[in-house]
């Protein structure tokens, strides 16, 4: 078919623009990009907005001359502290994980170019309608859990103690109830609640300790791009937004993978994964405590009372995120955190008077009689 030459040239679509508020920061950028360009074959005018999270931090991505893209971290210094970026993402290279290469870093200003992981989460993939068809990709993220944990040391990273465990679970009252909610609690409410968050952190610092990542689900796992072979079965997925990782639980990640932040299973896959991820620690020598390597139920119930704490501490956040940051995405996921806190706190007898409180707080309605399957 001839062409028609009076019709328009396609234009290419159109980069994600970045928006700036500081326009001294923009034009830094701009220099040290340039400067950084001809090292790594930076095509500076293909940067484009690639994400952002639930901190201060943006990610951009940039073409390359050779085919590829690198990824720039923007993390303003007097907000966000990269240096921990820089050694979570040592020590995960160094447990055989595969994590952003870090090509540049210009520490005063907090821009960083990474090595790209590629563009698709693990939670883009994920069949929702069909649990059973995403047992590899659970069990790819065990490839690179397990390993992660098994190279902890202690005094390495912060430890996730008893102080910073009552931090986070103070978030849901000051945050939640008071700010969201307007709930102000009674004296006998907020001693009920004192007790209730004594109970969680004694069962939560009482088993063994690792490396945490304090977000591993799969928004955070990323997808090979096509033609990829890892090389270990620990690098089948990328691990991102690893900055915030601690010394604590040992069944804090296992809670976050399958108690996720953005999707729900039913219990009988979450039952699964979790099944397969104790066969794995207990014969890396991870569960030496309590029972907990021959007795799947007690982990099960370790890792609950362990979910319990960051549900509480994300709903929290996520309020916070609403009302002080003006992200209000996120708060349309409290209904998934509360059923989480609800499903758990009706499953022990000594968390019925903090459910009993959750539902006054929520309004909820619920019929009195026999509970079974309580512990």
């Amino acid at each position: 078919m001839p062409l028609n030459p009076s019709a328009p040239t396609p234009q290419p679509p159109a980069l994600p623009a970045i928006e700036w508020t500081d326009a001294k920061r923009q034009q830094h950028f701009a220099q040290w990009l340039a400067l950084i360009a001809p090292t790594h074959g930076l095509l500076t005018d293909t940067v484009r907005a690639a994400s952002a999270d639930a901190s201060f931090r943006r990610y951009f991505r940039v073409d390359t001359a050779a085919g590829g893209s690198c990824i720039v971290m923007d993390a303003p210094p007097d907000k966000e502290n990269c240096q921990p970026f820089v050694t979570v993402a040592g020590l995960m290279a160094a447990a055989g994980l595969r994590v952003p290469d870090i090509l540049a870093w210009d520490q005063p200003q907090g821009f960083m170019l990474l090595s790209d992981l590629g563009s698709q989460t693990m939670l883009d993939v994920l069949d929702l309608d069909n649990p059973s068809a995403n047992q590899p990709r659970y069990m790819d993220a065990l490839a690179a859990l397990v390993p992660w944990q098994t190279a902890s040391r202690e005094g390495v990273l912060p430890a996730y103690d008893e102080a910073l465990l009552r931090r986070e679970l103070q978030l849901f009252p000051d945050w939640y109830l008071a700010q969201h909610k307007g709930f102000t609690l009674s004296p006998t409410q907020q001693a009920l609640l004192d007790n209730t968050f004594t109970t969680i952190v004694a069962r939560n610092l009482a088993g063994p300790k690792v490396f945490v990542h304090r977000d591993f689900m799969p928004r955070n796992l990323m997808v090979p791009p096509a033609g990829y072979s890892p090389a270990t079965a620990a690098q089948a997925l990328g691990v991102l937004d690893f900055q915030d990782a601690v010394y604590g639980p040992v069944t804090y990640d296992i809670a976050s993978l399958m108690r996720d932040a953005f999707l729900t299973w039913e219990e009988d896959f979450v039952l699964e994964i979790t099944i397969r991820y104790w066969e794995r620690a207990r014969k890396a020598g991870l569960l030496d405590f309590d029972g907990w390597s021959e007795d799947f139920g007690a982990f099960y119930r370790a890792v609950e009372w362990m979910g319990l704490q960051r549900h509480l501490k994300v709903m929290g956040i996520f309020a916070r995120l609403t009302l002080r940051d003006g992200k209000p995405k996120y708060l349309a996921d409290t209904p998934r955190f509360l059923h989480y806190v609800r499903n758990t706190a009706n499953r022990y007898r000594e968390l019925g008077p903090f459910l009993k409180l959750i539902d006054e707080v929520e309004n909820l309605q619920v019929a009195t009689g026999f509970a079974y399957g309580r512990m």
